[in-house]
C-alpha cells in the first residue's frame, strides 16, 4: 500500500453557507417548477374528465401540457442561472 506524501497535507475546506444556500434555494426552486404544473394539470384534466365523462383524454392533453410548461420553466431559470 503506497501513499504519497501530500496526501495528508491536503484538507478539504467546506463550501460557504452562502453557497450552500444558494444552491438548496435553486433545488427547490427548479422542483416546484417541474412538478406544480405537471401536478395541477393532471388534476385539472381529472375535473373536467369526470365533467365530461371523457376519462382518461383532457388529462393526458393537460398532463402533457403541465409537461411542456414545466420544461419552459426549468429552462428559463437554466438560462437565468447561467447569465
Amino acid at each position: 500500500m503506497s501513499t504519497s506524501q501530500n496526501d495528508g497535507d491536503k484538507k478539504r475546506t467546506p463550501p460557504d453557507k452562502s453557497t450552500v444556500i444558494l444552491l438548496l434555494g435553486t433545488m427547490g426552486d427548479t422542483t416546484w417548477r417541474m412538478f406544480i404544473p405537471i401536478i395541477g394539470f393532471a388534476v385539472l384534466g381529472l375535473f373536467f374528465d369526470k365533467q365530461l365523462h371523457t376519462t382518461p383524454w383532457i388529462m393526458i392533453v393537460a398532463m402533457a401540457f403541465g409537461v411542456w410548461l414545466a420544461y419552459v420553466l426549468v429552462r428559463r431559470q437554466m438560462k437565468k442561472v447561467q447569465e
